[in-house]
Order: structure tokens, then sequence, then C-alpha cells
């Protein structure tokens, strides 16, 4: 019987996290490279511990030998092949580890910087967090502690490098799930998230549970639950809205905490137009174009914002339009209306085919119609300049990254809204006294 043996193999197995027949395997072929360095490398050599008693049976050529009769150089060949094989299996658990962890949050502390990116310790192993994975304007100090989502886990180098992020959206879904249990447990659940790191993120939520408010859950007591999220990601404003099946309304509550006069939705072009008075024009849009531009992405709808003004006058010239056609009554111009088609450019941008299929034209008379409408679009593309597509999500995408690398460079997040705290946002789409508690 040999405890101390057995013990240190225990140890070595739980600290490694290592499977213990593993490691009597390696201790095995350390020993038998340790007596071919000492009787040479064609020698039959056989090494067996067995796995109660830790006792050690060894044979060459057949004959019996005691690991004792050992020379030094040969015990430090033993040494040397443990270590490298102890390494080799650590290395391939920290790798089947980690990657059962993807999409993850680990806690670390940060111990180094390498270029730009961030040396975090995880305990067993390290890991790192880019330059591109870090919340623009963050700063770290040594020895911080330091949460992140697992993004990615390869092999590199016989090394396991594990990539770290905070910048991904999946990052603010998995605070959730740790803050809100009800998410966790799935009773609210995340439909669709939108982010822009270190600026904004919008969340639309759903309760499968009618007596469960998910915006009022996500809050919580006064935005305790929200908060905690918003510390986390170094003051993020965060938007919960509530989800729905109707894409007018989801848009309605996405352009929060703009108020919105009316929407038309273009199926043909994915595209969404949103009527706000003069007031909510600058709400509606947000700094850089950022609200609009994150709704666009939660809802899937390019997103144009008009004013009634803008809308009315982009009417009247579709409809004046058409009406230069002949064979096209107030009925068509109704129907064409109602597919979302508020403009000459976009019955221009939609063709002849959709009026054809879905209104049973006739084909010539939808060509001319299309024809007609280009005509005319590339006269007011004339008079207004670049159009109303200078709200367009497109331009204000544009316009955000411009801005995003400004804020960068200088090493600081421009905030995306002025004078609501997150808690407020949250429930900017609830009525009057906030949102209920959950229960």
């Amino acid at each position: 019987m040999n405890p101390e043996l057995l013990r240190q193999i225990d140890n070595i197995a739980r600290e490694r996290n290592i499977d213990r027949e593993v490691v009597f395997q390696d201790l095995e072929a350390a020993m038998i490279s340790a007596i071919r360095k000492a009787y040479g490398q064609s020698e039959d050599t056989v090494v067996t511990i067995n796995r109660q008693s830790c006792v050690i049976s060894a044979t060459v050529n057949g004959k019996p030998m005691s690991m004792t009769d050992l020379t030094r150089i040969a015990a430090q060949t033993a040494k040397q092949v443990i270590i490298q094989k102890l390494r080799e299996a650590e290395r391939g658990s920290i790798y089947d580890e980690y990657s059962d962890r993807r999409g993850q949050i680990v806690t670390g502390r940060t111990v180094r910087w390498e270029g730009g990116s961030i040396v975090v310790d995880l305990g067993r192993t390290e890991a790192y967090l880019p330059k591109s994975e870090q919340i623009p304007g963050e700063t770290h100090m040594p020895d911080e502690r330091v949460r992140a989502m697992v993004l990615d886990v390869r092999e590199q180098n016989n090394q396991v490098r594990i990539i770290l992020s905070r910048t991904h959206p999946d990052f603010i879904r998995r605070l959730f799930d740790l803050e809100v249990p009800e998410v966790a447990e799935g009773i609210i659940e995340i439909k669709v998230l939108a982010r822009e790191a270190g600026y904004r993120t919008k969340v639309a939520v759903n309760s499968i549970d009618a007596k469960v408010d998910p915006v009022g859950a996500c809050v919580g007591v006064r935005g305790s639950r929200i908060k905690n999220i918003v510390d986390e990601v170094a003051g993020e404003k965060i938007d919960i809205v509530r989800w729905h099946e109707s894409s007018k309304v989801l848009i309605a509550y996405a352009l929060k905490p703009a108020e919105v006069a009316d929407i038309a939705l273009c199926f043909e072009l994915g595209r969404a137009i949103v009527v706000v008075n003069d007031d909510q024009l600058s709400l509606a849009i947000g700094k850089r174009g950022q609200n609009v531009r994150l709704a666009a992405r939660l809802t899937g709808w390019d997103i144009d914002i008009l004013t009634p003004n803008e809308f009315n006058a982009s009417l009247d010239t579709l409809e004046k339009t058409l009406r230069d056609v002949e064979g096209v009554d107030s009925q068509m111009i109704d129907k064409i209306v109602a597919m979302g088609m508020v403009s000459v450019m976009d019955v221009e941008e939609v063709g002849a085919d959709p009026l054809v299929e879905e209104l049973g034209v006739e084909r010539l008379l939808g060509q001319r119609i299309a024809s007609r409408c280009a005509q005319e679009a590339r006269k007011v593309a004339e008079t207004q300049g670049s159009g109303r597509g200078e709200r367009s999500t497109q331009a204000a995408a544009a316009s955000s990254q411009a801005a995003a690398a400004s804020s960068q460079a200088a090493g600081q997040a421009a905030p995306a809204s002025e004078g609501e705290t997150p808690a407020a946002q949250a429930a900017s789409d609830e009525p009057a006294g906030g949102p209920a508690a959950p229960e």
C-alpha cells in the first residue's frame, strides 16, 4: 500500500480537473520512459500501478525490477515526462470545459495588458479580452474583478486561447438571466435584442404568464434590477419594451420615448414609414440616429421618419402623379397607398410587378405607372437633394459609425440620450404610474 502516492494522485486529479485514470496512465508512461532511458529503448518494458493500493509493478524483458534502482538521470526523465503529460491533459480539460461554456458569463481578475487586450485570470487559466470586445470608453484597473462572456475557445500554439467579450449582444442576455429570475426560469422571454455597446441597447420582452408584467419584472422595484445591469455595462442606456406580434405596434414601442402619430408598412420594400409630430422628431431619431437605427434592428424593418407635413406632401405628389396616368382612378390610388407606397420613390423602387400581382393591374398600365413615378422621382430628388432618405436608417447608420469612431479616438463613450434614467427609459411604454411589479 502506498497511501502518499494515492493522495498525491487524488490531489492532482482534483486540482487540475483531470480524470484519475488519466493520471495513473501518465505516471505509468513516465516510468516506462525512465526505465528505457536507463536500460535502452529496445527493452521490453511494462509498468503497472494498482489503482487501489498504488503498488508499482515493473518488468524489463519479463524480469521484475524495482523503481529505486533507477539513476538520478532516469528519475529526472520521468519527472519531465509526467509534467508534460499532465499539462497536455490539463489543456484538454480546460478546452473541453470552456468550449461547453461558450455564450456564458465568467468572472475573472485583470492581471496584465498585452497590446490593447486585457489578460484575465479565470483561476485555472487565463483568457483574453481584446480591444474590439471591450466597451468603448470603459477602463479597467489592475487586479479588478471583471465579468465577460466566453466568445470563442480555440487551440493555438499548444495553448488554449479563450476569447472574452463585453460588447456582444448576448452578454446583455446573460446579464438578464443573472439579474432577473423570471428570465432565467423562462417565464419572461427576450424575443429580440439590438445593441450598440457602450451607448444604448433595446430589448423586446414577452411574458408567457399573464400575471407577470415583462417590463416591470425586468426593471425591478424602483429600477433595482435594471440598475445592476446598467452598472455592469458602464452606464449603457437600456430600453426595455414590450414585444408585440403586430409590426406596427412593435415599431411604435421600439421608437420610445418618441410618440408615433402613424405608421405605414410597405412589405414589398421591408420599409416602415413612421410619422411623428415635429416636437417628437429629435426623440424618434435619437442622438446620431441611434434611436431609429436600433429600432430598425429590433423590429427588422427599414424605418423612415417623416413629419406630418412631409408625409402629406409626399402623398400629394404621389396622388397627383398617378392621376396623370390614364386608367388610374381614386380606388387604385387608395390600394397603392394601402400597400405602403406613400411616395413616387416607393413606386419607382417597387416597380410594376407587385402592382400586377397584388392589385391585378394590367401589365401595360403597371409599367406606365412605374415609368411615370420614376420620372417624377427624379424631379423630386433634384428638388430635395437626397430626399427623405436623409433620415433613413441607412443614413443614420453612416452618421453613427463616424461619430462612434470619433468617440473611440477620444477615449470616451457618448451618451445615447439625455434627461432619462435607465429605469425611466425602460418603463417608457408603460401607463402613468410606472410598471407593475411582477407577481
